[in-house]
């Protein structure tokens, strides 16, 4: 066993948020790169040493991203040199020979297999000044190490900590292009089933007026006035609507982050306002005053959706859509119940994925363009949350969403 004080192991003052900027880097436990490789090539060569490392200094580990002449690669903290060397104000750490140095003496990789004699180690300081491990060169035999030696491994450091900032920005680029590439996938999505929503409210101002035209005709119809209401009402949430959309095509992030709070029942309301309902369909919603915070636009979107399939793919006599809602700590869950058609088991997954149809018509004699439920479960995706379905063909569909708070 250790003597006591090997446990005590020298830490820097900020070492919580050293920690945190080393695994910033993603880089623990990666593959070799050859890049790394050749400057612990170089420095072993420079310093005429057998063995060179790229050692970053982990809560519990050092772990060598670059191992030259050794094939471990990890060994304990409470062992390491470079703990001491990053934990040290100066900028390179030079033990001349480890069985005379009172912190080494006895340490395992000095009296063990390794026999670390000497060891010289340059802090790797990133840009925020942290020091994330070291670029270290040993030897197992004392050694005189020259000034040249000592400004070369430091010359060489900075080179890795270079390439380990540029490896770090190019990851941070490449997640940052996939993430745009991924919203314009979105966006082009989402603007086409918008768009295609957009002709629900549409289709009601031009049903109601034509109907308004002909009852315009016979003076003193009391039904004028609740048509003209449901016109108002119809352009005036259509124009709301394409006001959400233009803003949300300027800044698209507006569509996920901009929340609010609302009641849940209000909102299905609303929702249920923008869709051509017949007038067999019964639509039961939750009576508790449940009150939401979450966006409003993105909802509108999901169950637009999930209600409009559920009555265009509907053969009963006397159609019925029944919402529930549940919650916990972390999310808000909804089911969306219907007595339609249903959809055979080896489509549940496939209905959610682009551009897939069923290839049935609908009970307007129309077929689907793949796009809905797909868009669906994008929104639902990046609202953090999930959907799945459950259904028997020729009873009713089920969907189940959870959306995160």
């Amino acid at each position: 066993m250790l003597p006591a004080r090997h446990s005590i192991i020298p830490l820097p003052d900020n070492e919580d948020e050293r920690l945190v900027a080393l695994r910033s880097y993603n880089i623990l436990d990666t593959a070799e790169e050859k890049d790394f490789d050749e400057l612990t090539t170089l420095a072993s060569s420079i310093c005429q040493t057998p063995i060179a490392l790229i050692s970053l200094v982990d809560a519990e580990r050092q772990w060598f991203k670059s191992h030259i002449g050794t094939d471990e690669k990890e060994s304990p903290k409470e062992y390491s040199f470079c703990a001491h060397a990053i934990a040290s104000s100066d900028d390179i750490m030079v033990v001349a020979d480890a069985t005379q140095d009172e912190r080494f003496f006895d340490n395992p990789l000095v009296t063990g297999d390794t026999q670390i004699v000497f060891y010289a180690g340059v802090p790797l300081i990133n840009e925020d000044g942290f020091a994330l491990g070291s670029l270290c060169v040993i030897d197992h035999q004392r050694k005189n190490f020259s000034q040249e030696q000592a400004s070369a491994l430091k010359i060489l450091a900075k080179q890795v900590v270079d390439k380990l900032e540029l490896r770090r920005k190019v990851k941070a680029l490449e997640i940052a292009n996939q993430e745009l590439r991924d919203a314009n996938v979105f966006i082009q999505k989402f603007a086409s089933m918008a768009a295609h929503d957009i002709k629900n409210p549409l289709s009601s101002i031009s049903l109601t007026a034509q109907a308004l035209k002909i009852r315009l005709q016979k003076l003193e119809d009391e039904g004028c006035e609740r048509l003209i209401d449901l016109n108002i009402t119809s352009t005036n949430r259509l124009s709301v609507l394409i006001d959400d959309m233009l803003a949300y095509s300027q800044s698209p992030a507006l569509l996920l982050t901009k929340k609010q709070e609302i009641e849940l029942t209000v909102l299905l309301k609303r929702v249920i306002s923008l869709i051509n309902v017949p007038e067999n369909f019964d639509i039961s919603v939750p009576t508790d005053k449940y009150q939401l915070n979450l966006s409003i636009v993105a909802f509108e979107q999901i169950f637009i959706n999930l209600l409009t399939n559920a009555i265009r793919y509907n053969n009963k006599e006397n159609g019925v859509v029944i919402i529930r809602f549940l919650h916990d700590d972390d999310y808000y869950k909804f089911e969306v119940e219907d007595n339609g058609i249903g959809i055979a088991p080896e489509y549940h997954e496939k209905i959610f994925t682009n551009n897939f149809t069923l290839k049935i018509t609908d009970r307007y004699s129309k077929q689907g363009t793949g796009i809905g439920l797909s868009t669906v479960k994008d929104l639902v995706k990046a609202l953090k949350g999930t959907i799945y379905v459950k259904s028997i063909p020729g009873e009713g569909t089920t969907f189940f969403v959870a959306i995160k708070k």
